[in-house]
């Protein structure tokens, strides 16, 4: 099979072994995969697998087919469309995943936004509901809001009613942001005149941690995902003390299955109801095929997009 492979620091399109199915898992015919973060981290050294997951083959999200059922696999019939999140591999023509943390496709979802939606909700819905118990009419800051994860939050928090400030350098993007459901868009230097907040979403890292405490409202959560900035910053423990805060941080790679099913659970039960609504929806930056794979990890660099970047295998 063609899969997207890292070697000495780059990453082109290179033919692999296909995956072999075990039990309780599915072979997906994968039609599209989302990039993020996690691949130009791993590309560049600093994010490698986890156990059992291709040490050179990237990629934590996929959509597609299912193309044959290992022993015991039941929830899924071949043909079906599925999603999933994944500890990597998820870049290539097949990839395996156990049952459990597959999705249904919703019908009105093209391969494009299937693929760019498993990683960047679950991780979303994780951090601020399950991770910060973000609720109704509390004040939610989305730094990094126009990249994937950021702009499915931005719509997870509008949706289940807190008042959403969106955080973007770019504004060229700031009105298409305000149109996801954020009640203010504004600029990383505008952020101090825009809080207090119930919940902080830092995407970007270390630049934001110090400022983050200054525009936390008291008994606030800051949850960190995203280190694309830097990833060493000082803490001012005062700071944490005296606003009652607290401050976490959260990746689901590494995740055991257990959990990755459980979140993947979460997802059907309080996401893909509005994605089949059209209350949520997957915003697609730019396309590339996974033979241009290292034109689509530049792009993906430049930053400057509203959404995804995504591969799609034909």
């Amino acid at each position: 099979m063609l899969a997207a492979t890292i070697t000495d620091g780059a990453v082109s399109a290179a033919e692999q072994p296909d995956p072999a199915v075990g039990a309780g898992e599915v072979l997906v015919r994968v039609r599209a995969a989302g990039i993020n973060g996690a691949d130009i981290l791993q590309r560049a050294g600093g994010y490698p697998a986890p156990p059992g997951s291709p040490k050179d083959v990237p990629g934590l999200e996929f959509a597609g087919e299912v193309a044959a059922c290992g022993d015991g696999a039941t929830r899924f019939e071949v043909g079906d469309r599925v999603m999933a999140i994944t500890g990597g591999g998820g870049q290539a023509e097949f990839a395996v995943v156990h049952e459990r943390q597959a999705m249904p496709v919703p019908e009105n979802l093209n391969w494009a936004e299937a693929g760019g939606l498993p990683e960047v909700f679950t991780t979303a819905h994780d951090a601020i509901f399950s991770q910060c118990g973000l609720k109704m009419g509390e004040r939610l800051l989305v730094h990094g809001a126009a990249g994937g994860v950021g702009s499915a939050a931005v719509q997870l928090g509008a949706n289940a009613g807190a008042i959403v400030t969106a955080s973007v350098r770019n504004t060229e993007l700031h009105e298409s942001v305000a149109a996801l459901g954020a009640s203010r868009v504004v600029t990383p230097d505008e952020v101090a005149d825009a809080g207090p907040f119930d919940v902080i979403l830092e995407l970007i890292g270390a630049p934001n941690l110090s400022s983050n405490f200054k525009e936390l409202a008291t008994d606030g959560r800051i949850v960190v995902i995203g280190v694309g900035g830097g990833f060493k910053a000082e803490i001012n423990l005062l700071a944490l003390m005296g606003k009652r805060a607290t401050l976490r941080g959260s990746t689901l790679r590494a995740r055991p299955l257990e959990e990755k099913a459980s979140t993947a659970r979460a997802v059907e039960r309080e996401v893909l109801p509005g994605v089949e609504s059209g209350a949520l929806s997957v915003p697609v930056a730019e396309t590339f095929p996974l033979s241009d794979v290292h034109a689509a990890y530049e792009r993906f660099k430049t930053g400057g997009k509203l959404g995804k970047i995504v591969l799609t295998i034909d």
